[in-house]
């Protein structure tokens, strides 16, 4: 490919450049390590090309709080299986309790949701709740390694209970409360928890949810649990029998403390998508956490502890984790639970405002939704304070970026992420002192060696190819659950390049060191040797005013041409005529390529999405092939489980599967 310089968007000033981390942590390599660096490009090549010496610099610039100190930073670079900072002792969650010890009033946590107005929660009363917590638990008799499983929302509560978890080396994991029951069964019953935090119930876009016959569900389908601790959220009087009341929890008066444990002790297990098998359980470690999310959160996000972090998330996706990590920074997290788009797409640009937020993060989708809808976020609150709105998920396209800098404010970083919930953490994404060109990431992050690679295991430059990691991360799972022998492992990430991870994305690295993002490699569309990510058709198609949301799938036969529908949401009184069908298929051949261009377009009422975001393409893809439903996903990890009926029926009328 040849590359076509994209428009830059932003250039950092000196003075942002000199109060970022990544300044202050390139000038601490020169004054203590000898080491001077011409740019980031060049940081980051040392960075790869000595990964131990980095990991060792990086843990003495954060002054890792630790009771023992390591022996090795890495014991190989075998993947599966290398071993990091071996014979450290330490605690992830001390990091975060050693900022504004002398300011205990200080906010911690800023929230808001659809049933509580604006709430504070100050670091003195964090660390007292976290203890008294912790203490609880242990009356419980959880001891480290036990597993606690919380049904909590995106609330302050959540975060106390899984410091407290943490603090004693208990090892947490979360499901939100709008995931269906069977979803979170499937979750929970393959690690064996000891005690259920769940929530009674909660309100989104208007509308009230009890989930007290889930819990009860709940607490019958885990043989193992030995206690439920109840927090009425919905209904301040709701009760369960036989369980804890959540201001039991809180009513110990006890010192903090923290339980010393190995660099790898687990500390939590989070899951794939589930769309379709049984979800896989995820162990990571607390040292591992701890590194790259202050790598990724306080070096390339740039929070410090002056910063208030939102970032809009549910409790069952991994930017909560990465949003309450903002804590190990010192930073106030602000965090909402409801529906951002209720009861206008201002709420969350609302709830910024009140709260003084500096660093504003939510899906791709979301700032697409508000361009679409012609919000302008300035009209809703005083943003003035925003230095930096990051965006994951999906790709941001060209445009999203534009709309962000336009709407916000053009001294704005808009710093989208990529990374997964493999390694809670990020392989590409933003850099405070590096320039911002439109559709692009700013780099690869330190200390990650990421590439794309061929179809025969061959570096790329300037092209697109598989996302692959060529060394180790300290934030590479453990294992899987229960996974004896570790194939599922090993066949999760490493069946394509033996020793290598795969992450299953699609990904260009270009001449500036930056990175794009082409959708996931799984559902690329190959046709008459021309592959093309869908990600790349969606910001096409997308870009037409008409269009709200979309969904192709190629579905291919063996000896016949394949067939490929494009299934389009459209804007409200907008009916699919010829014109607009003409439109669609001209922006695909003008744009990407007339070989890419659909079958047949079809208008929808909802596209497919997993609980985290995700659009259902394979699913979908299956689904047309004729594979039953049972076979292809799991309706209670969807967030629309309704939009499958248009799927089935159009299989069934429409004869898109195979004969037998």
């Amino acid at each position: 490919m040849t590359d076509q310089t994209p428009e830059c968007l932003w250039q950092p000033d000196q003075a942002r450049i000199e109060r970022s981390r990544m300044h202050d942590f390139m000038q601490w390599l020169t004054d203590n390590k000898g080491l001077t660096f011409d740019n980031y490009n060049s940081l980051w090549q040392w960075s790869v090309d000595h990964l131990e010496e980095f990991w060792a610099a990086f843990w003495d610039y954060f002054d890792i709080r630790h009771s023992a100190p390591y022996s090795s930073v890495l014991s190989d670079y075998r993947m599966p299986g290398a071993t990091w900072f071996d014979g450290a002792r330490m605690n992830m969650i001390e990091q975060a309790f050693r900022y504004h010890e002398d300011e205990p009033g200080r906010p911690a946590i800023i929230s808001r949701s659809e049933i509580r107005e604006l709430q504070e929660l100050s670091w003195g009363d964090l660390k007292k709740q976290v203890a008294s917590f912790a203490h609880a638990l242990r009356q419980m008799g959880v001891k480290s390694g036990d597993r606690v499983v919380a049904y909590l929302p995106n609330i302050p509560e959540t975060v106390v209970a899984f410091y407290a978890c943490a603090s004693i080396g208990a090892i947490w994991s979360s499901c939100s409360p709008d995931m269906g029951t069977r979803s979170v069964i499937d979750r929970f019953r393959q690690i064996d928890p000891k005690v259920m935090i769940a929530v009674d119930g909660y309100r989104y876009g208007g509308k009230d949810f009890s989930r007290m016959d889930v819990v009860k569900q709940l607490r019958e389908e885990l043989p193992t649990l030995e206690q439920v601790v109840l927090l009425p959220y919905l209904d301040a009087g709701a009760a369960l029998d036989n369980s804890v009341a959540w201001p039991d929890m809180l009513a110990h008066d006890e010192p903090m403390s923290f339980e010393q444990l190995p660099f790898d002790h687990p500390l939590w297990v989070v899951y794939s998508s589930g769309t379709t098998g049984m979800p896989k359980p995820i162990v990571h470690s607390h040292g591992g956490a701890l590194l790259e999310g202050l790598q990724g959160q306080g070096l390339h996000m740039d929070l410090q502890p002056d910063d208030r972090y939102l970032w809009f998330t549910t409790t069952g996706w991994i930017m909560w984790n990465a949003q309450i990590g903002g804590l190990l920074l010192g930073s106030t997290i602000c965090i909402y639970d409801g529906n951002p788009g209720y009861p206008d797409l201002g709420t969350l640009w609302r709830f910024a405002g009140e709260a003084g937020v500096t660093f504003f993060g939510a899906g791709a989708a979301y700032f697409l939704n508000c361009k679409k809808a012609e919000i302008h976020p300035r009209e809703y609150a005083d943003l003035s304070g925003i230095h930096s709105v990051g965006s994951t998920g999906s790709p941001l396209p060209d445009e999203g970026y534009k709309w962000i800098m336009n709407e916000i404010g053009n001294n704005v970083l808009v710093a989208p992420i990529s990374g997964g919930t493999d390694v809670a953490a990020f392989y590409v994404g933003c850099n405070p002192i590096m320039p911002v060109y439109a559709g692009e990431m700013q780099c690869r992050t330190l200390g990650t060696a990421v590439y794309a690679f061929d179809e025969d295991g061959k570096p790329l430059e300037d092209e697109v190819g598989e996302l692959v990691v060529t060394k180790p991360m300290p934030s590479m799972p453990l294992y899987f659950w229960g996974d004896e022998g570790g194939h599922r492992y090993h066949d999760s990430y490493f069946d394509t390049y033996p020793g290598i991870w795969r992450h299953g994305d699609w990904i260009r690295i270009t001449p500036r060191g930056g990175a794009i993002i082409y959708g996931r490699s799984d559902t690329t569309i190959n046709r008459q040797g021309v592959r093309m990510g869908t990600g790349e058709i969606y910001r096409v198609v997308e870009e037409i005013p008409e269009v709200m949301d979309s969904l192709i799938v190629d579905l291919e036969y063996l000896g016949r041409e394949s067939y490929m529908p494009l299934f389009v949401v459209l804007r409200e009184g907008v009916t699919l005529d010829d014109d607009l069908k003409g439109r669609i298929r001209a922006a695909i051949r003008d744009n990407l390529s007339a070989r890419h261009v659909p079958n047949e377009i079809i208008p929808t009422a909802e596209i497919p999405y997993t609980l985290t975001g995700k659009k259902m393409e394979l699913p979908i893809r299956k689904l047309l092939l004729g594979k039953p439903l049972s076979q292809v996903a799991s309706p209670d990890a969807m967030a629309n489980p309704g939009s499958l009926d248009f799927y089935i029926r159009f299989a069934e009328e429409r004869g898109t599967a195979p004969a037998e």
